[in-house]
């Protein structure tokens, strides 16, 4: 079985749907909400785990309902929670998720005190992948360098010192249009192909040990295989709810390349993947079987 260490952020989604956005000032009561876990890695760690991976999660959760909703969450598919730290000072990270019908946008809101660190990460197993969103920068690369022969990703959306510093020693970086764009210091114009081009060496230039995969929203996703730069296209469905979609990408991405995959096939399986996602609200809830998107990209690409 292969095995997967995922570190990184726990939360709690809770998603409301609404026919418009409120407009500011006004009251809102809302009945109908959707709960679920959140958080990158977590997402991705539910992911490998519900696809059949020997999977840990390492991370931080509170010691209140919303903590112990998300152990019972990981035990569903049977997720290694020993390396899971429970803070008795500070809560658990909350996600309020407004999703628009008219617009098919969600805004979503992180509330937490401040993000806990892992105090221990002396793992007692040799991963054979690892993922980690960035939120624990130390215990992330002290992971990193401990285990040099597993595959390692990082989920890349937030520009900050400590993640452009895990970049240098992961295989795979999977960021933003906006990351991408942020840190390469230059637009994507979708009507000049060499701007995606400009966008991918500069990002090369800075993380040289890196294959770099670019989620560009509807587009797809941009990746270079054999020195070609290509886009692999999103699927088209309807969405009911984009949260959480680069997570599944991620973790579906994971899951090809721990099997063997190449990267062509790793990005054409994430597509499918998040892209099935958005049709049902909630990230894990709406996480597909791996069975129905094999099935899909077998009629796809095969």
């Amino acid at each position: 079985m292969i095995r997967a260490l995922c570190i990184g952020q726990s939360s709690y989604d809770i998603s409301i749907v609404v026919d418009e956005y409120p407009k500011e000032g006004t009251k809102e009561r809302f009945i109908n909400k959707i709960g679920c876990g959140g958080g990158s890695a977590a997402n991705c760690a539910y992911l490998l785990a519900k696809w059949g991976f020997g999977t840990t999660f390492a991370g931080v959760i509170g010691n209140d309902i919303y903590g112990n909703r998300i152990k019972k969450e990981f035990d569903t598919v049977k997720i290694d929670s020993r390396y899971i730290e429970t803070s008795f000072e500070k809560d658990t990270a909350i996600s309020f998720i407004i999703i628009d019908k008219s617009t098919q946008a969600s805004t979503v809101f992180n509330i937490a005190d401040e993000y806990v660190k892992l105090k221990k990460y002396d793992f007692d197993f040799t991963p054979d992948i690892i993922m980690t969103d960035g939120h624990d920068s130390y215990a992330s690369k002290v992971t990193l360098q401990k285990y040099p022969k597993a595959i390692s990703v990082l989920d890349a959306s937030r520009v900050t010192p400590e993640i452009l510093e895990l970049g240098k020693y992961v295989n795979y970086i999977i960021c933003s249009e906006k990351f991408a764009t942020t840190v390469a210091g230059s637009p994507i114009d979708f009507n000049k192909t060499a701007s995606l081009a400009n966008v991918y060496y500069k990002l090369k230039a800075k993380f040289l040990k890196a294959d770099i995969i670019i989620t560009l929203g509807d587009k797809g996703a941009l990746y270079c295989l054999n020195n070609q730069i290509k886009v692999s296209p999103a699927l088209k469905v309807p969405i009911s709810d984009p949260t959480g979609v680069k997570d599944i990408f991620t973790g579906a991405f994971c899951y090809i390349i721990a099997n063997g995959g190449d990267i062509e096939k790793a990005v054409k399986y994430a597509n499918i993947a998040s892209g099935i996602s958005m049709n049902t609200i909630g990230t894990r809830l709406s996480i597909p079987s791996v069975e129905t998107v094999e099935k899909l990209y077998v009629q796809n690409y095969e």
